[in-house]
């Protein structure tokens, strides 16, 4: 079989049960997101797949590198904001061989429509890590109809330079990656596959559908909008991005791709203000279950049976991984990979194999630990265990009930971590909210 096409889409901040496929509920309007049940209906849905972390910019180094973001300065801040731009520091090292870098090395075509967050030029780009096009914002979040950062500098791009064009941002990621599967349809069937970042910034506030651009004069100097949004605009967002994903997925059959297109969907972390993240506790910038468990879907018809679902535990590097595995990429040796590629599981969903998972968050001195049916968890210096499998919304606590398990988890967290950089001390927190601004659980 010839090597697959690769379409690797991100959400941002979608929880957990936000999508039909994970147990959400309807809107107003019908299903939230018919098309992605659809790709899991007859690819692949895992449950019990997680992010590298509870927030954006940390977790798209993992993708990009297929590595812990520990690993990288620019990870340390949680997440990169928009006064870094003109940092030599904060952003991804155009010399660290990348996802779309060694793709490239490996003979396919690589491109970024959408969210970059990791840097801003002239050090960073994506054009600089891999990337032959690029279009989309540089910075964590836009409005989506002026596209304009939270500093309320314009923000969007194409290639390195700043581009203008009217539009709600998710329709003009969608119709750009609509154009670029169908422009690589003719290089594909004469031996060079494509990869396509899509990396949307819906749901990620301001909360805006299509039809809410006089929103966008109220949120331009302060797109946190906490005084906006609610469960319907939000669920709306989802729906209009479905709809994109939609866009595409018929772009691929049309040019008759679809059959050899990996497809990979998820989120960058767990939800937000107005996520549903049922069952589980917690979310944006919590190592509670809520902020890192989030939805995985791989479709592929040549290789994935259909109404397939499987439990195997893994982290977005191990994505990544799956794809340098399945494109036949050369990792230099200078950069060994963390990520763990899952092509067997594609080929068999009914295997499963060890997986340890390891996170740490300096915002409340978060860590954590998942080994099978175990974590450990650290918040705000308490230590607690739980059993996943019994007790998803980790409401139990069975570190007096099991201090051996607890002690040795924490020694097996503290040797992963002595393996990784220490947090710098100038690394940065970034909240939008607080307590202040609305009731926390």
């Amino acid at each position: 079989m010839n090597r697959p096409n690769i379409i690797f889409i991100v959400a941002d901040d979608l929880g957990f049960a936000d999508l039909g496929c994970y147990g959400g509920r309807e809107a107003d309007f019908g299903p939230v997101s018919p098309v992605i049940d659809q790709l899991a209906a007859h690819g692949l849905r895992l449950t019990e797949g997680y992010a590298n972390s509870p927030v954006c910019s940390p977790t798209r180094f993992a993708l990009m590198t297929a590595r812990y973001q520990y690993r990288l300065r620019g990870a340390a801040d949680e997440p990169i904001n928009s006064k870094s731009k003109g940092s030599t520091t904060l952003g991804l090292p155009p010399a660290h061989p990348t996802l779309p870098s060694l793709l490239k090395q490996a003979g396919y075509h690589t491109a970024l429509i959408g969210k970059w967050h990791l840097g801003y030029p002239p050090t960073f780009s994506p054009l600089q890590s891999g990337y032959d096009e690029f279009f989309g914002p540089m910075s964590g979040g836009v409005d989506y109809f002026t596209h304009c950062s939270n500093n309320g500098t314009h923000d969007l791009y194409f290639g390195d330079a700043e581009h203008t064009e009217e539009g709600y941002l998710t329709d003009l990621l969608s119709h750009r990656s609509v154009d670029y599967v169908k422009r690589m349809a003719e290089p594909a069937r004469h031996g060079q596959p494509f990869f396509l970042s899509l990396h949307y910034t819906a749901p990620h506030w301001p909360w805006e559908t299509r039809d809410d651009a006089q929103v966008a004069e109220q949120v331009k100097s302060h797109l946190f909008h906490l005084d906006g949004g609610n469960i319907h605009t939000y669920r709306r967002m989802i729906h209009h991005m479905d709809e994109g994903i939609g866009w595409v997925v018929q772009a691929l059959r049309e040019t008759g791709q679809l059959d050899n297109t990996l497809i990979v969907f998820t989120s960058d972390n767990g939800g937000e203000r107005f996520s549903d993240n049922w069952p589980l506790v917690g979310g944006k910038m919590d190592l509670t279950e809520g902020g890192i468990r989030v939805p995985w879907i791989a479709h592929w018809p040549a290789v994935i049976p259909p109404g397939s679902v499987s439990a195997q535990h893994c982290l977005t590097m191990d994505w990544s991984a799956t794809m340098l595995d399945l494109g036949g990429a050369t990792v230099p040796a200078s950069h060994p990979l963390d990520g763990v590629s899952l092509a067997r599981l594609l080929h068999d969903p009914a295997q499963a194999f060890d997986r340890p998972m390891f996170w740490r968050m300096n915002h409340r001195g978060q860590r954590a630990m998942r080994h099978g049916p175990w974590k450990y968890l650290r918040v705000d210096g308490n230590d607690y265990l739980f059993n996943i499998d019994a007790d998803a919304r980790e409401r139990a606590n069975l570190a007096k009930r099991e201090p051996q398990r607890l002690a040795s988890m924490q020694q097996a967290w503290e040797a992963w971590e002595a393996t990784m950089p220490p947090i710098p001390e100038d690394a940065t927190i970034s909240l939008g909210y607080s307590y202040k601004d609305m009731p926390q659980r």
